[in-house]
């Protein structure tokens, strides 16, 4: 093992004022740095005797980066190429690349790095030290790989000024484009932490971020969550009023009866950073988002990065997997309806099971709860039946659902997706209740710790409640905004409006937060069917429930009165204020209304705007659209359609959420394109729309559900909590014990 003391070290030692007798002893002794540096630097170091190790394309700045956050940390520099590569070699990196050719330069490469030595170090990597995984693991056991993510357009650019027009592995016929772009899933594989780099952002500015990263990345005991009914620290009456991303996956549900949120807030991202994604995929920008928002501490970077691969693979039938389409002049459709169960539900539900899996012990079995009022239903059982055979064996699913309250499409789906370890129960009654039933269960401390105790089982849930189901759909509306840039329909900073049909205002507070974290949106628009009591109170602040009664509509997954995720704006607006709105939602439980103070209406009000549509509306602007474009809308968007119709100024663009599949509700389909209904099974009405030859095409996640000749039964019971709790139990028993 030899150890690598080079120039750049020494020049750091000179400026410290060290004696020329100990740069001749670490000329002539191929010693450990650590032996020699420890007593110098480790009272200033950021990681001790860790490294810090930049890794990159070429072109990504890493030498110069590394100099500088060696100087701000005052510790040793190695620069690979320079250092370890050209010494050991004793000639150039490119007269050892002509004289060996690609393939043994790259394993001569990793045959130096295997006898590499350091600590407490800032060690900048050559772009293609990567490739070599022996000598990638070697040097990462004692170091934190930092990724510098610069966009390749600008590695292409910044190479041309270079007058660099061949790197390591390129052959003739292959572009220097595309083996940047294949390097990539090499640096993919290695980085701990990854720092934007976008545009012509200056190296003092990198290296900040680059600190800033390693700091997150050692202090994961910053990033915590509370209650929204705790105090405005993050005080509670409760023990345990903060937890880690982790914790509040596992848990769902405060046991104050709040839902849990950052206590610090969602990251932000500067102008820069989200330009740099413009190009990216759907699959890297959720990457991207969400490493900023889960500590590696709680999901590892590679962990997260393979649970996001799977969620966003096969399973959705558009490659883009959140495409955005114009339908007409300053409209545009988020299309989030490609997943396997057709609704904007997968992208969460397709992620949220694997994570659930990877956060929970290995020493419970765990039950979860969800109540759907008729996308969330199938979209859980789907997503906790793709996890791997072990992880089903601990953890189970019971989804509770209105029996009459959802699309007889929704029921097909919910009731084929059951699985022995996953059930649907109809509930005589309508959303609301199941929600709240779920609620009271989760903080009936008796109930849940006589299941821990009784049968070594605890409860999670799956709604939106869970932190881990609202955080995804931050990506996508997001990614909405970058493909407008991307298509050149706006440049970046150009503000855009939102309209979203909500009922829970789960996904509505997701694109509310893309715009804290830096996304130009200008207005969130509220969309609510007939049961308006969200439009309602964005106008007035008071949130009456006093005399309203649900009414059953065509866009069912809307038909909700008692809209959970709305507890977490007001913690939002409130600054925080846990007993302003532990107040507000007792007094709604109590007295069934509040009304918010008139500042923070105020504040309400410069976010959202909100309207509502009726049945005619709804399917009159179904019609319409597929009329003038041959497009057919969902009853949810046709929501959204006609409210946006009336609310927009026109001044900017609007991005209409298409929630749903217009398979998935069939009968209004037919009625609204007034098509005789056809009193038969829904697999025949998918049959019948598929023969007008629609756009887009019927879903073929539905087609094959509905095909299946699965367990067509499903359990019905009282809208009663005794009844629900004894359903619980003969799940855990039939499958846990």
């Amino acid at each position: 093992m030899f150890h690598v003391v080079q120039c750049r070290p020494l020049r750091l030692i000179t400026q410290n004022n060290l004696s020329s007798m100990c740069l001749k002893l670490m000329l002539s002794r191929p010693i450990a740095f650590g032996q020699i540096w420890k007593s110098w630097f480790s009272s200033c170091s950021l990681v001790g005797n860790k490294n810090i190790i930049l890794m990159g394309p070429p072109g990504a700045g890493k030498t110069t980066v590394g100099r500088i956050v060696g100087q701000k940390l005052d510790c040793p520099v190695i620069d690979i190429d320079d250092d370890v590569l050209e010494t050991t070699w004793n000639m150039s990196v490119s007269e050892k690349l002509q004289d060996v050719g690609n393939e043994q330069f790259l394993e001569e490469e990793g045959k130096a790095l295997l006898k590499f030595s350091a600590s407490g170090s800032v060690i900048s990597l050559t772009g293609s030290n990567p490739m070599h995984a022996a000598g990638m693991q070697h040097v990462k056991k004692n170091g934190i790989v930092v990724y510098l993510d610069v966009p390749t357009a600008v590695i292409m650019s910044r190479l041309k000024s270079m007058k660099v027009d061949r790197i390591v592995g390129q052959s003739s016929g292959v572009s220097l484009k595309d083996i940047l772009e294949f390097r990539k899933q090499f640096y993919k594989r290695w980085y701990d932490i990854r720092v934007l780099c976008g545009g012509d952002i200056a190296a003092e500015v990198v290296a900040e971020k680059v600190l800033d990263a390693v700091k997150r990345y050692q202090n994961s005991e910053l990033e915590t969550f509370i209650s929204t009914r705790s105090g405005r620290s993050g005080r509670s009456t409760e023990k345990d009023s903060s937890k880690y991303f982790s914790d509040v996956v596992t848990e769902g549900l405060a046991t104050d009866g709040g839902l849990f949120v950052p206590e610090r807030g969602l990251p932000k991202f500067t102008a820069g950073e989200w330009q740099s994604l413009i190009e990216a995929t759907y699959v890297e920008r959720a990457q991207v988002i969400l490493e900023r928002c889960i500590h590696p501490a709680d999901i590892p970077t590679s962990k997260l990065a393979e649970i996001i691969g799977t969620a966003y693979g096969e399973n959705f039938t558009c490659s883009k997997i959140a495409p955005v389409r114009h339908l007409a002049g300053n409209q545009f459709l988020l299309e989030l309806f490609h997943g396997p169960t057709a609704s904007f539900k997968d992208f969460a539900l397709q992620m949220m099971p694997h994570i659930f899996a990877y956060c929970i012990p290995r020493s419970c079995n765990y039950l979860v709860l969800v109540a759907t009022s008729g996308d969330t239903g199938s979209a859980v059982l789907d997503g906790f039946n793709r996890l791997h055979d072990t992880d089903k064996q601990r953890i189970a699913v019971m989804n509770f659902f209105p029996e009459d309250g959802v699309s007889p499409i929704q029921k097909s789906q919910m009731i084929g997706c059951q699985k022995e370890n996953a059930w649907s129960v109809g509930v005589k009654s309508d959303f609301d209740f199941c929600q709240t039933a779920i609620k009271q269960i989760f903080t009936n401390s008796d109930y849940t710790g006589f299941l821990t105790v009784e049968y070594g089982t605890a409860l999670a849930a799956a709604n939106s409640i869970n932190w881990a189901r609202l955080l995804p759909q931050v990506v996508y509306h997001a990614s909405a905004y970058l493909d407008l840039v991307h298509q050149d329909i706006i440049p970046f900073g150009s503000p855009v409006d939102v309209c979203v049909p909500t009922g829970n205002f789960g996904n509505i507070l997701a694109a509310l937060y893309a715009k804290m974290m830096g996304i130009p949106i200008r207005k969130c628009i509220c969309a609510s069917n007939e049961n308006n009591v969200l439009t309602d109170f964005i106008r007035t602040g008071v949130y009456d429930l006093r005399g309203r009664k649900l009414i059953p509509t065509f866009s069912p997954a809307v038909d909700i009165l008692k809209s959970s995720n709305l507890e977490r704006y007001l913690h939002l607006i409130a600054n925080g204020d846990g007993q302003l709105v532990t107040q507000l939602y007792n007094q709604l439980e109590n007295q069934g209304h509040f009304q918010l103070r008139k500042d923070l209406l105020e504040k309400l009000q410069q976010d959202l705007v909100a309207g509502w549509c009726s049945e005619e509306d709804c399917l009159a602007a179904i019609h319409s659209v597929y009329t003038t474009t041959g497009y057919i809308l969902d009853t949810h968007t046709a929501v959204a359609k006609v409210v946006a119709d009336r609310l927009q100024d026109r001044t900017c663009p609007i991005i209409i959420s298409s929630t749903a599949h217009y398979s998935k509700f069939a009968p209004a389909i037919l009625r609204a394109l007034r098509i005789a209904e056809i009193k038969q099974n829904p697999l025949s009405q998918l049959h019948l729309l598929s023969s007008y030859s629609p756009l887009p095409p019927v879903h073929w996640g539905l087609l094959e559900t509905l095909k299946k000749k699965g367990n067509e039964n499903h359990q019905v019971c009282a809208a009663d909590m005794n009844m629900l709790m004894s359903h619980i139990e003969t799940l855990i028993q039939n499958h846990f014990m």
